[in-house]
């Protein structure tokens, strides 16, 4: 069985620069429906045709009138206002409300002409035809003037922000169902290897499940990408880059798993120069050392090492800064926090950098990496 080794490895920190300079964010774009855009990343900037209010309302249920005649108002001189009508929130109050008036109003009703104010029902006493108002209520009370929350031109989605809940409310308080967002980066999975079988397969023996397909179509969804998962091919050399070349042009990452390192059947070394250029071979990195990478015609083709666990540790600190890249989302994708270990993980190589998976609980770290030479 022949070994070809790693002839030079690359620190992790140059690696995931030259992925980064390389990755292309996302140029297409598309207009989604409101209902399925959050998470996505707004291709234009929008701004309100018409200001929200459109019209000064209520903000509560209760009474309009005007300030002046309660103005004097006190428990031992109370005012007393005629109830002319009342407003629903999309109705209107047919006339000008006079002194000694009041309109009974709903929460987003259209505050009549003449009124001022609102008192709401809970500090009234019903009187009859009247209500009964101890106290003064200051002009502009519990009233949304026009354009407050939302002004006529005002901005309320700028190109390149990632859409919250509170910002697609804002696209559809001015009347809009849809908002043009860039595409999703497709992702294509390539696994290789004769031992693979796809989940679902009868087992067999010597057989092995491809499990990186899913954890790292996992990882693409999260991280705003469609993953496209292409069965597991066998150690054909030919048949490998053959499915590489047609995925590079339905794709713009193509993901390699398997394949990557120095065994007489890792076939990769040898068909990524002939794919594009290469950036690298090989990262000083342990789990994940034999991780490759090319380039072509802006395209990116990683070849990530078939050890699950190198599979998934390669694609949390190398991947996911490139894949948000690609969509345009912002940072890295990830959190860095200082946790005290519970226990002892594997001693670390002197010459390369060691990854070691954990699970918090009660706030400690307990590693959970099992040894792999990849």
């Amino acid at each position: 069985m022949e070994m070809r080794a790693f002839r030079h490895l690359l620190p992790i920190g140059v690696a995931q620069s030259r992925l980064l300079r390389e990755a292309r964010p996302i140029d297409r774009t598309e207009r989604v429906p409101l209902d399925t855009a959050i998470g996505r990343v707004a291709a234009r900037t929008v701004r309100a045709p018409r200001p929200i209010p459109a019209f000064p309302r209520a903000t509560w249920d209760g009474y309009a009138f005007r300030s002046a005649d309660v103005a004097r108002a006190s428990r031992a001189n109370p005012a007393r206002l005629l109830i002319v009508g009342e407003v629903f929130a999309e109705g209107r109050f047919g006339r000008r409300v006079k002194p000694g008036e009041c309109v009974a109003i709903a929460t987003g009703g259209r505050l009549p002409l003449g009124a001022d104010t609102l008192e709401i029902f809970e500090r009234v006493r019903r009187a009859g035809a009247k209500i009964v108002v101890r106290r003064p209520v200051a002009a502009g009370a519990r009233i949304a003037e026009r354009g407050e929350d939302i002004a006529l031109r005002a901005q309320v989605v700028r190109a390149g922000e990632v859409l919250t809940p509170a910002v697609i409310g804002g696209i559809a308080a001015i009347g809009r169902d849809r908002v043009e967002v860039y595409s999703r980066p497709v992702v294509t999975i390539v696994p290789n290897g004769n031992e693979l079988l796809a989940p679902g397969e009868p087992w067999k023996d010597g057989g092995i499940y491809d499990c990186n397909n899913a954890t790292l179509s996992a990882v693409i969804h999260a991280t705003g990408g469609v993953p496209r998962s292409e069965l597991p091919i066998a150690d054909d050399p030919r048949a490998i880059e053959r499915v590489i070349r047609s995925a590079l042009r339905r794709s713009d990452l193509v993901l390699v798993t398997g394949g990557s390192s120095v065994g007489e059947r890792d076939y990769l070394p040898q068909i990524l120069p002939r794919v594009g250029r290469v950036l690298f071979r090989g990262i000083a990195v342990r789990p994940g050392k034999p991780t490759l990478a090319a380039v072509r015609g802006g395209k990116l083709v990683v070849a990530m090492p078939g050890h699950p666990t190198s599979c998934l540790s390669n694609a949390y600190w190398l991947l996911l800064p490139m894949l948000r890249r690609l969509a345009r989302l912002p940072g890295p994708g990830w959190e860095e926090i200082r946790v005290k270990l519970a226990g002892s993980p594997d001693r670390p190589s002197p010459d390369l950098t060691t990854v070691v998976p954990l699970r918090l609980e009660g706030g400690l770290g307990y590693p959970t990496f099992h040894d792999s030479h990849a």
